[in-house]
């Protein structure tokens, strides 16, 4: 069984994106990123109380938005902030300093 929840196409927002392929409940946990440590900034890393985190899976795809629908936790589950329907795009909001790269 295939419990995926999101697959990854062109984006409207930025090259690929990341698309829910169900519907998908406030709250709900849509993956938990795969990572390995980084010391260097570039495209996919996040930063986690000044350690890099360099996403090594599909949720690498997730495009900034400022009305986001999705969040990244703490503990590197990624989680709904609302309802997000079937092949609508999920997206974070990675505040002020985001650029695009």
């Amino acid at each position: 069984m295939n419990d995926k929840k999101f697959y990854v196409k062109d984006s409207g927002i930025h090259g690929k994106g990341l698309f829910a392929c169900c519907d998908i409940e406030k709250d709900e946990t849509i993956g938990i990123i795969k990572f390995n440590p980084t010391d260097e900034d570039g495209p996919y890393v996040l930063w986690v109380e000044d350690q890099g985190i360099l996403v090594e899976c599909d949720l690498k795809f997730i495009n900034h938005h400022p009305q986001p629908n999705a969040c990244y936790c703490e503990d590197l589950n990624v989680v709904a902030l609302r309802d997000i329907k079937k092949d609508e795009e999920i997206t974070h909001d990675y505040g002020d300093d985001w650029i695009e790269i």
